[in-house]
């Protein structure tokens, strides 16, 4: 897929209005094509479902979120969408209907990047353990940023809701410390780091865990 003159338009089209620049925010769209492309080449962002994100700048806060309704598997650096700290839209382009979510996980984290993908594991996790999945004793853990292997955590699991204020207060509320992620039920994870690297890593983590629950039934 090549960009058009529009792409690029709607692109620029930010500068000057959003404090952040029209190059930034490609940038921004080639970083997060590249990780989409990734997830769908797992199977983990079907269709097109799932979202990321990438924060711009923190005052005011800017947020780069993949666009709606694309395949995420042919994303490229236009299909991005600028947002506000409350996953409102900063010039041309409609986000993801979840980027709000997005936007209160790095509120109340801090984070720089957000995944969210639909794994068949999450789904089956989510139902089997509504309370949570907890994890002991797994060298993968260091891999979530535990010094060692030696540590009890757990992957809350929350309600699904269409609307994302409500889902929000769900998150906040369940988040537990070490675990930078949470299963929402029937649907799929959230997943946070410092950049979209670590953010990737650590869904890849969230990821195993969960397919080795699934396994042990």
């Amino acid at each position: 897929m090549t960009e058009t003159a529009a792409d690029v338009s709607a692109v620029s089209g930010v500068s000057g209005v959003s404090g952040v620049s029209a190059a930034d925010l490609e940038e921004a769209g080639r970083v997060l094509a590249a990780e989409a492309a990734r997830f769908a080449s797992f199977g983990w962002m079907r269709g097109t479902s799932g979202n990321l994100s990438l924060v711009l700048s923190r005052d005011p806060v800017r947020i780069a979120v993949t666009a709606s309704g694309r395949d995420k598997g042919e994303l490229t650096a236009s299909d991005v969408v600028l947002t506000d700290g409350e996953g409102a839209a900063v010039g041309p382009g409609r986000p993801s209907a979840e980027a709000a979510l997005h936007a209160r996980v790095v509120r109340l984290t801090g984070a720089g990047a957000v995944v969210h993908v639909h794994t068949v594991a999450s789904v089956v996790m989510g139902q089997r353990a509504p309370e949570g999945i907890p994890f002991e004793g797994l060298e993968m853990l260091k891999g979530l940023g535990h010094p060692t292997h030696e540590v009890s955590v757990t992957l809350p699991v929350i309600a699904n809701s269409q609307d994302m204020g409500v889902l929000g207060d769900r998150l906040e509320a369940a988040m537990e410390p070490g675990m930078p992620a949470v299963v929402v039920a029937g649907h799929g994870i959230y997943v946070w780091g410092a950049d979209p690297r670590a953010a990737r890593h650590r869904a890849e983590v969230v990821e195993w865990l969960l397919e080795l629950a699934a396994a042990r039934g």
